[in-house]
């Protein structure tokens, strides 16, 4: 029940017609983090050669010599920084197209419900407040979709992918990586409380500067 509720979730079912895009813009995101995240490993693999030679993770897929396993971390390198450029370019096309398309809908339909509203309604309430709506609130969410979903797709998929790599790496040391976590989040929420009726406050001041002028 919360969540049919909650903004996202309606934002959700407003695009409904942009979930596929939605779906690729979230894909290339996560994609494009796990590559960011790459270049520890890959110096760890390159270490590994250095170190193992002949052992190493790479001479187990079958390239004995030094060079060859150098030349197949150097490979990889260029996949994955390929990968990086391309995902981070698709990405913020489908975020930057979403973002403006939504935006330029919002305010039509938005719009149009205005002019299908009863007399009564708008004697209650400043033309400013609804000026603040078509213009702040939407750039607001606009906002949202060219920066905003980013960044919290790559936070969650930063926490699952270097926690996932200490529980399986270092399971006994684990905990003390993922120890942070919990109060990042806890702060994050509080101060999304705290800062939610101060910018409807601003809101308002600025729908009634608006009717002003």
């Amino acid at each position: 029940m919360f969540w049919s509720h909650h903004p996202l979730s309606r934002l959700l079912r407003y695009g409904n017609a942009y979930h596929p895009k939605i779906a690729g813009a979230i894909a290339c995101s996560i994609l494009n983090t796990v590559f960011d995240l790459a270049p520890p490993y890959l110096i760890g693999i390159a270490i590994d050669v250095v170190v193992q030679q002949k052992n190493s993770f790479i001479a187990g897929l079958g390239f004995t010599s030094i060079k060859a396993q150098l030349a197949v971390v150097s490979l990889i390198t260029f996949f994955i920084w390929s990968l990086e450029s391309l995902t981070e370019y698709i990405y913020s096309r489908l975020w930057r197209n979403l973002a403006q398309t939504l935006q330029h809908e919002l305010r039509v339909d938005t719009y149009g419900h205005l002019q299908e509203l009863e007399l009564s309604y708008f004697e209650q309430r400043s033309t400013g407040f609804f000026l603040s709506v078509l213009n702040n609130d939407i750039n607001q969410l606009e906002g949202f979709l060219n920066f905003g979903a980013h960044q919290i797709l790559r936070f969650a998929a930063t926490v699952l992918f270097v926690g996932g790599t200490f529980i399986v790496l270092a399971p006994g040391v684990s905990w003390l990586a993922m120890l942070p976590i919990p109060f990042v989040l806890w702060g994050s929420i509080a101060f999304q409380k705290r800062l939610a009726p101060r910018y409807a406050d601003v809101r308002d001041k600025a729908g009634l500067k608006s009717s002003q002028q």
